[in-house]
């Protein structure tokens, strides 16, 4: 029996000298517990070195997914050419098929052989003359990190460092750069604060001025190149009646030092833009295509690498960035954040505010799958992103078009409006709400006037406050009569009266005449106001 044996270094083939001390299993090991004892069971027949690590790589992949390697081939047509009536013994049943399939040989797979392999590993040695233990020991090695790197699809092109340092970099440029703009912007303005307020794009800015200089070349300079002609010709005219300090040659030369310096970050800027675009385009394609490049480049820095992003769940994704909040809420027991470094996503930031959270919870859990599929998958196209962006695109118009449909009473069709029809209800003016006067009966009122009238302007106080005692009691009367369960409330009424007209008998008469004046105005002005009513 021929035993197949695969190192790092290349293909042993051994032979069994002596099948009877395999017979029992359990007792396998104890054949090789030195090499002199396993040259005793197995012998070498041939080994077949590997002339470089690309081809002990492709052995090895080959064997991982069974297959048959071009040198695994010859070897065994040359054994099968001498020695076509032994059987092989392998480690892999599936491999075993293979080779029948191939060179016609057969095959044995059971659990002693399975024993055989692994006393030939201890004592391998021993049994391969000519190669040294440190010359299989670095094979071994070479061998185990390229096939780590196959089995990861590991390449140069999906180094994720890169991304975390162009991204932080992008970040920095943008910092000094706009430290550098608001400078310039500042320093010219001494000399030329009109052109501030006509061109607010920076670079634009920092390019007139670096082309142009003192303000007062600004009439005879062509700007056309630089600027739209309205705005040129506003230039123009501003330059000629500006306000601002005249500088000497010295500052303008500083000042254009510095716009070169604006122009050129600006330049080195956008070239780093597109680095970053085509990385992540070339490392994760899905979650670019989802949430952006610069917001998927974020992701990636926060957590360190994408390996370590595609571990995190989605709802971690969906508040990565937020920490601060999130541990602030928990603090305070207050409503955790809905979103962190996911809100300046573009999906997010065109839906509404009501929608923003159900929109950023969607699509973390999209995202959370592209970026597992980035890094352990073995494609590197972005149709998942694409359907996943079409999906989640989708469900951001039903959410935004829900909020304008009516629900009608089933809840499934748009309820449908009556016709209008316009019904005019008359109403009619109520005017007992415009007097604010008290409400007297008009008889009592008419019988006061008559009698006050009739009475001589000479009375006395009793005589004068005599006649309106007669009415009160006539109208009492008749409310006695009219509503009888008010009796008691006239009889407080007629002692009122007479407790009133006790100290008007006590006052001096030198006052009568005024009184008695008095007394008739009040009979008027009640005789005017109960005629209009």
């Amino acid at each position: 029996m021929l035993v197949l044996f695969e190192t790092a270094a290349g293909y042993a083939i051994f032979k069994v000298l002596d099948e009877s001390k395999l017979q029992s299993v359990d007792s396998i090991w104890k054949e090789f517990e030195t090499p002199e004892k396993a040259n005793k069971v197995v012998k070498l027949k041939h080994f077949e070195k590997f002339q470089d690590t690309t081809e002990a790589l492709a052995a090895a992949t080959a064997l991982v997914e069974g297959k048959i390697s071009k040198n695994l081939k010859k070897v065994l047509k040359k054994i099968a050419a001498k020695e076509a009536h032994e059987q092989l013994a392998i480690a892999d049943a599936k491999l075993g098929g293979v080779i029948k399939e191939k060179v016609n040989l057969s095959c044995v797979h059971s659990a002693m052989v399975t024993e055989l392999m692994r006393g030939i590993r201890n004592q391998i040695d021993g049994l391969i003359t000519g190669l040294s233990t440190r010359e299989m020991t670095a094979m071994s090695l070479g061998l185990a990190h390229s096939l780590s790197r196959y089995k990861l699809k590991f390449s140069p092109d999906k180094v994720d460092t890169m991304i975390v340092q162009a991204i932080s970099l992008l970040d920095d440029l943008d910092k000094e750069l706009n430290n550098y703009i608001m400078r310039c912007r500042e320093w010219y303005g001494w000399h030329f604060p009109e052109l501030g307020k006509i061109i607010t794009d920076n670079l634009a800015y920092c390019k007139c001025v670096r082309a142009v200089g003192d303000r007062v070349n600004f009439a005879a300079f062509d700007l056309s190149e630089l600027l739209p002609e309205e705005v040129e010709a506003e230039v123009k005219a501003a330059a000629e009646i500006s306000m601002g300090t005249e500088v000497s040659e010295e500052d303008i030369s500083n000042i254009l030092h510095l716009c070169d310096q604006v122009i050129e970050i600006s330049e080195y800027r956008a070239q780093l833009y597109d680095y970053l675009k085509n990385r992540m385009m070339a490392i994760a394609p899905n979650l670019t295509v989802l949430v952006g490049e610069l917001v998927g480049a974020r992701l990636i820095a926060h957590a360190g690498s994408l390996l370590n992003l595609a571990k995190h769940p989605a709802s971690t994704v969906q508040i990565l960035g937020a920490e601060k909040a999130l541990f602030r809420a928990l603090k305070t027991k207050r409503d955790t954040p809905k979103y962190g470094l996911i809100y300046h996503a573009s999906l997010v930031g065109q839906t509404t505010p009501k929608n923003k959270g159900k929109i950023s919870r969607m699509l973390a859990a999209k995202a959370a799958l592209a970026i597992r599929y980035d890094a352990l998958g073995e494609d590197t196209n972005a149709q998942l992103g694409a359907e996943t962006r079409a999906k989640l695109e989708a469900r951001l118009r039903h959410l935004e078009e829900k909020g304008l449909k009516r629900i009608s009473g089933t809840g499934k069709t748009l309820a449908r409006a009556d016709k209008y029809q316009h019904k005019s209800e008359v109403r009619i003016y109520d005017p007992s709400g415009d007097s604010t006067l008290p409400s007297v009966p008009k008889k009592r009122k008419i019988e006061e006037v008559e009698e006050e009238e009739e009475q001589p302007p000479e009375v006395k106080v009793k005589k004068a406050k005599k006649p309106k005692i007669e009415p009160v009691e006539e109208a009492e009367e008749e409310q006695e009569v009219e509503e009888p369960p008010k009796k008691k409330k006239k009889k407080k009424r007629e002692s009122k009266v007479e407790e009133e007209e006790e100290p008007l008998e006590e006052q001096p008469t030198t006052s009568t005449a005024e009184t008695v004046r008095n007394a008739l105005l009040a009979n008027y002005f009640t005789s005017v106001t109960a005629f209009h009513l």
